[in-house]
């Protein structure tokens, strides 16, 4: 039975992002070296470096952590197979699926190579889907206070905003929070006029 080096290396960025481990050490073929591309390009990894040792090359992986005034940001990286050796999932380029609302990528394995989502649908290539990737914040997080502007809303009570310094985030609508949030978009639309 052969091995399956996607979910290896899925498993072992894994492991060492629960860990909090700042490198992690993953064996070096095609088909990783492509996705390490993916994930550098993404900024879901913060640098890549190739490494030789006794005739064999490995891919050392430096993961990110943010950093903030109170210490290190912690984020979760999820990274999820979809198909694997006994299963293998294809899908047209017109039902490739979001995560997370677009926050997430799929990395897809296609005709003209490896690629994600969002390039797929762009060339209106489908392919195997090989994993899905997303970030969530850690739960020990800090509260912090951005002004934001909502620039999409989603299925589900949840939506896009695109803050101040940039960045986006995805938030959602849930139980008692509805007049908080309700309230927050009021005073958003209100210091935006």
């Amino acid at each position: 039975m052969g091995r399956d080096t996607i979910a290896d290396i899925i498993t072992s960025i894994r492991n060492a992002d629960m860990d909090r481990k700042v490198t992690v050490r993953i064996a070096s073929t095609n088909i990783t070296e492509n996705i390490v591309k993916i994930l550098l390009r993404e900024g879901f990894i913060e640098n890549v470096r190739k490494h030789q040792e006794s005739n064999k090359y490995f891919l050392v992986l430096t993961l990110r952590h943010r950093r903030n005034r109170k210490g290190t940001y912690r984020t979760i990286l999820n990274l999820k197979r979809i198909s694997r050796p006994g299963l293998r999932i294809y899908s047209n380029y017109q039902r490739i699926p979001r995560i997370l609302g677009g926050m997430g990528i799929v990395i897809l394995s296609t005709s003209r190579g490896i690629m994600t989502d969002r390039e797929a649908r762009l060339e209106r290539i489908g392919g195997e889907i090989l994993c899905y990737i997303w970030v969530l914040p850690g739960m020990k997080e800090q509260k912090w206070i951005h002004e934001g502007l909502i620039t999409e809303s989603l299925p589900n009570g949840m939506f896009r905003v695109r803050l101040d310094n940039e960045n986006m985030i995805l938030g959602y609508v849930s139980g008692k929070s509805d007049v908080v949030l309700y309230g927050y978009y009021q005073e958003i639309e209100s210091k935006l006029k």
